[in-house]
């Protein structure tokens, strides 16, 4: 017998129980319904049983005439999930309907009109220098449009790409015209009982040189941030200029206070331009992507000590794409790549073995 004539069989039979005096609407339904579910379950089925439109439209009809207080216990096949995941799907079905054709407008704000895209565009692309702020005052100015100038850096983002400049960065500019230039910088990273260290980390723009790493846990603030670079610094010489970004660390009164007691100029980044802090963000993603995403450290003391392994690597034996393939104690020390014997080599790890490098014998 089908599993079509079975449901009819048992219907029928339900409908006569409903029809006699006094009967049992629910319990008659409940035992249809279990009925059903054994159909269902009962059929070859690799993984799970598939639920046909004949056995949803059963369930649906059945589920009304039971309690439910008493569904929970009868639902074998159907469970609370897939009720759940029903319901979103027809909730995507409904604003699917609703919003799909062409004449119907969709919520929420709408977004420039193409002519205002293309108008922005090119204004930006006759005059590169020309900022946010001049852009909007200058569509307002000549077509009374009033553009907001957050819209335009999202236009710009999306439409604009700057011409192709083969020359130094501003920054590399100045770090090779000026005495000597720090990129300075925070990130946060977790140990392995989830708690929040923040590290202060510095590089030299010129040669790429990481000077060094300080870590706190907890909150920085502008008394903490002396403290971390203070610590940076060490025996080093304090540099000419540092480069910071907007964060508001670098705008406390007393990390101010301690950059001109040191006497030492600090340049800000461009907002909204992150080629315009390249280095320093570049180095704090190597050093994410590279060691940091595979290990785990306890403490800040372990964090130090494993970061302190991954500067001597990072400085002495990693070679640099922007530096024409040499190390950046190369880069300082004006040394060239020694020419070696390519059949008498060695492996070297570094950083407990987290790096295998060939090395001339």
């Amino acid at each position: 017998m089908s599993d079509l004539a079975r449901l009819l069989f048992y219907l029928i039979r339900s409908v006569v129980i409903l029809l006699r005096p006094g009967g049992l609407k629910s319990i008659a339904a409940e035992n249809l319904m279990l009925r059903q579910q054994l159909i269902v379950m009962t059929r070859s089925r690799k993984r799970s049983p598939t639920l046909t439109v004949s056995d949803r439209t059963a369930f649906a009809a059945l589920s009304q005439l039971i309690s439910r207080r008493r569904f929970s216990k009868l639902a074998i096949v159907v469970q609370p999930a897939t009720i759940l995941r029903f319901h979103k799907a027809l909730v995507k079905r409904k604003y699917r309907i609703l919003f799909s054709a062409k004449s119907r407008s969709k919520p929420g704000p709408k977004g420039p009109d193409d002519e205002l895209i293309r108008l922005v565009v090119a204004i930006k692309q006759k005059n590169p220098r020309m900022g946010y702020d001049r852009i909007s005052m200058q569509v307002l100015q000549a077509f009374g449009i009033n553009i907001d100038k957050h819209v335009i850096r999202r236009i710009l983002a999306i439409y604009y790409k700057p011409p192709y400049n083969d020359g130094p960065s501003w920054l590399t500019f100045l770090a090779q015209t000026k005495d000597s230039l720090w990129s300075l910088d925070l990130f946060r990273c977790e140990s392995i009982n989830l708690k929040s260290h923040w590290v202060m980390v510095a590089i030299d723009v010129h040669t790429r040189q990481l000077i060094g790493f300080a870590i706190h846990m907890g909150d920085v603030d502008g008394a903490t941030a002396c403290r971390m670079f203070k610590k940076i610094l060490g025996s080093h010489p304090p540099p000419a200029r540092i480069s910071t970004d907007h964060d508001p660390v670098f705008t406390y009164r007393q990390w101010r206070a301690n950059l001109r007691i040191l006497d030492i100029e600090e340049v800000k980044t461009v907002p909204f331009e992150p080629t315009s802090h390249p280095f320093i963000e570049r180095a704090i993603g190597t050093i994410r992507r590279e060691f940091l995403d595979h290990t785990l450290f306890w403490n800040a003391r372990d964090l130090s000590r494993k970061l302190k392994q991954y500067k001597r690597y990072f400085n002495e034996v990693r070679g640099h794409l922007s530096l024409d393939g040499v190390t950046p104690l190369q880069k300082s020390e004006k040394t060239q790549i020694p020419e070696t014997d390519i059949r008498d080599y060695e492996w070297v790890t570094h950083c407990n073995g987290l790096f295998q490098l060939p090395i001339a014998c």
